[in-house]
Order: C-alpha cells, then structure tokens, then sequence
C-alpha cells in the first residue's frame, strides 16, 4: 500500500508514520509514506495557498488551483482521494477495514476555514471526521486514519488475533486487560483470569465487553450482531 498526504505541513504528519506499527509497516514493505505540500505549486512569490471566502466571513479557504495541483501530481488511476473535514461523515472501523484493501490512499487535510468545495467535488471519494470536535488542521485526523488503516495490512501487527480482538472488531468495545504483577496497591486481578480455565475465560471477557458496550456505547450495543449467549451473559449468567 502507499499513502500519500497533500498537506501544508508535510514534516508534521510524517513524523507520525516514524514510530510503532506505522514504523515497522514501512521496514517490512507492507506500506509506504510521502507527502506533498501545495505550497510547491503557487506561481507568486509568498507562496500564497489561501485566500478570502465569497460571501464573505472571518478566516481564510485554501484555493482550488493550487490544491487540485498538488493532488494531481500524485493522484492514480486505482487512487483512493480522502478529505478531512469536522463536517465529513465520523470515521468508524468498518472504513478501516475497507481502506486497507486499497492499493493508493490520498489523504488531503484542510486548514483554515476549509477546503474550496469544488475541489471536494472533484477529487473526494470520502470527507472524514474522527469527531464532534475542531482541530487546527487535519493532519492529526489524516495520521488517525492512516494508523487504523495500516494497522489491519497482513503482517503489519505480530498476530493476526490481535485485530480480530481488537474494540469495535465485532460492534463491541473490548474488555480490561491484567498483567503481573497480580496484586498491586490491594487491587487484585480478578480470579477468573489466574484459573487457567480458557472456557471461563473467554466467557468472563465476553461479559465484560458486552457490559462495557452497554455501558458506554449503548448505540454500538444495538446494532450488534449478539448470539443467545450474548443476551445470557448480559441477564448475569456466567
């Protein structure tokens, strides 16, 4: 896979892609990072990438010349274009999981007061949000994108039972984890995890993440797919 950012700061977010998973991605082949600023392809002398709504209004939007310019000198015929955008649809795993299928990802952050929208029109094949927050740019947001998605390439994690265990894998959030060692400040950790009983186990930890789920994402709740034992565990059975 490669993934390609159109940023105004392109050294902000490749820095992102230098440690952890991201890191050991790229060494092992499974993906690589560039990023390219429009900057680069202003005509005047201040390099102007930005200018005053129509309409009127405070701020600034980047233009579409330069910013159509700088997509289009990466962008492929299999390329994938994604926007960043507060007002885009919230990013979910569902769309992390379809992207890591792509062969070319091209995350364009905005800045300012936003992106000229016939560039959106043009190149989008999905404006995202990670959430009901605004952020200075949408480098932050792009990196949170390109780490869910390289995380689920083949290889890219030491186990493949990690991504299938990880939150939101099946609608649910996951469970607490516990490590030695197993007393620590007078908290214990919970007996079930010391029995050795792999069954109990797997039981214990699917309550948990039904009972977290509940708790706190009572919408992700809902639309999972639950099984007769999940409704069980749920009434308190164990």
């Amino acid at each position: 896979m490669k993934i390609d950012f159109v940023t105004l700061f392109p050294e902000a977010v490749l820095n992102w892609t230098r440690f952890s998973i991201l890191s050991r991605a790229q060494e092992a082949g499974l993906v690589t990072f560039d990023a390219v600023s429009p900057r680069g392809f202003a005509t005047d002398a201040h390099q102007t990438v930005d200018d005053a709504p129509y309409g009127g209004g405070p701020g600034m939007v980047m233009k579409p010349d330069v910013l159509a310019e700088a997509i289009e000198s990466v962008i492929e015929l299999q390329s994938t274009v994604l926007f960043t955008d507060p007002s885009g649809q919230l990013f979910r795993q569902q769309h992390a999981e379809a992207l890591s299928q792509a062969e070319h990802l091209i995350i364009v952050c905005g800045h300012y007061e936003g992106i000229d929208q016939r560039v959106v029109d043009e190149y989008a094949h999905a404006v995202f949000s990670i959430g009901d927050f605004v952020l200075t740019g949408g480098e932050l947001p792009a990196a949170v994108i390109a780490d869910a998605v390289v995380r689920l390439l083949p290889g890219a994690l030491g186990s493949s039972e990690s991504v299938q265990e990880d939150a939101f894998a099946d609608g649910l959030l996951t469970h607490p984890q516990f490590t030695r060692p197993a007393s620590w400040r007078d908290r214990e950790v919970p007996e079930v995890l010391l029995s050795g009983d792999h069954e109990a186990i797997r039981r214990w930890r699917r309550r948990r993440r039904l009972l977290a789920t509940r708790e706190r994402r009572p919408d992700l709740l809902a639309r999972a797919p639950l099984s007769l034992e999940d409704i069980r565990l749920l009434e308190g059975e164990r």
